[in-house]
């Protein structure tokens, strides 16, 4: 019961939710999901971990990158059902919508050398 409580809570955050709906189009790092939340970037790192800590995220260090993915849901069966859930979840809500048509602008070389 605690994997499953851990997977809810994870997802009982809206940055948490925008973040996981991003990875499902692109691998990213922190400095790009800040500047796509407009959040702080210890706060992006915590929403990250906690993702992480819930099964849904992953990351591979490529240099001095840390890129952050969607999971492949192998740790938790939780994980691996709402992940999939995930990606026909939310596709009209204006929010998610607008994030994800901003995408593209987001770059990590112009975002991350600030």
């Amino acid at each position: 019961m605690k994997e499953f409580i851990r997977v809810m809570k994870a997802l009982s955050d809206p940055n948490r939710v925008k973040i996981l709906k991003m990875l499902q189009h692109r691998m990213m790092c922190v400095c790009e999901i800040k500047a796509a939340l407009g959040l702080a970037q210890p706060t992006v790192s915590r929403h990250l971990k906690v993702l992480e800590s819930a099964g849904l995220v992953d990351y591979k260090k490529d240099g001095l990158w840390v890129n952050y993915h969607i999971a492949d849901g192998g740790h938790s069966p939780y994980a691996a059902n709402l992940l999939g859930n995930l990606r026909h979840w939310l596709q009209v809500d204006p929010e998610i919508k607008s994030l994800l048509e901003a995408l593209p602008t987001i770059r990590r070389e112009e975002v991350c050398k600030r």
